[in-house]
């Protein structure tokens, strides 16, 4: 049974299917397998099926009580692998751990963080949990920078720099193109926000964020555009001798 369960993997492994049906089918006749050369063996020696039936539903009582969340992550992981809402490849987002899926097992799923952090997550976690999956329908995530320029600067000309750094990144899509827009007024500037889409989350977004910032402040420094730094202004009330007594001692 160990044999042929092996043999048929290897064979499903290499038929053009669903990623995901491969593992279905190859778990399922695995199990099926093993159901089948127990109920060949046991007559073989000696062993009355019937006999067993009472302790079975004992056992199997026993086992419903005490591994119920052991069969809750099993039956959820081939929830899991039939309705294809999460694949291998995928980058998902559940609770604190954001990763791509390296693989789902019977009981876990593991994901990999862009640092190479590898995290175990429950398979029954996933199916009562919200999944952020970043690759279910289409690839396209969009990745927003701030930036904050002084009130004395030509804003439109801000934006225009903004999204002309976007544009000549090679990660980031022609369509949906690059915009930058006016966000708020901040207490040392203006706050503007420059949105663009890449289609390889799996990557990182630090290393697109890195390169597009230093071509904007390459650029601002070019243009004289200021990305101003907080600042506040003391004003001191009271007796003006006492303060040119201060400036004194000073």
């Amino acid at each position: 049974a160990v044999w042929l369960s092996g043999s048929v993997e290897r064979k499903l492994m290499r038929a053009p299917l669903d990623s995901n049906l491969r593992i279905v089918l190859a778990r399922l006749s695995k199990v099926a397998l093993m159901f089948l050369a127990l109920m060949i063996t046991l007559p073989l020696v000696g062993i009355d099926l019937t006999a067993l039936s009472v302790f079975g539903g004992a056992l199997g009582v026993g086992l419903g009580f005490g591994l119920q969340k052991i069969m809750a992550n099993y039956v959820s992981g081939f929830i899991i692998l039939l309705d294809r809402s999460i694949r291998i490849g995928d980058l998902i987002s559940v609770g604190t751990d954001r990763g791509q899926v390296q693989q789902i097992t019977t009981r876990y799923t593991v994901l990999r963080s862009p640092s190479g952090v590898q995290s175990i997550v429950p398979n029954e976690t996933l199916i009562s949990s919200v999944v952020q999956n970043e690759g279910l329908s289409d690839r396209e995530v969009r990745v927003a920078i701030s930036v904050q320029v002084g009130y004395a600067d030509d804003v439109e000309r801000a934006l225009v720099i903004l999204e002309e750094c976007a544009r000549a990144h090679e990660r980031v899509l022609s369509e949906p193109v690059p915009r930058a827009f006016l966000h708020s007024f901040g207490d040392s500037g203006i706050n503007l926000e420059l949105g663009l889409w890449i289609t390889d989350p799996e990557n990182g977004t630090l290393g697109i964020r890195s390169a597009v910032q230093l071509e904007i402040l390459r650029r601002f420094r070019a243009e004289g555009i200021e990305i101003p730094f907080p600042q506040r202004e003391i004003r001191v009330l009271g007796d003006t001798g006492n303060v040119a007594l201060c400036d004194a001692k000073a």
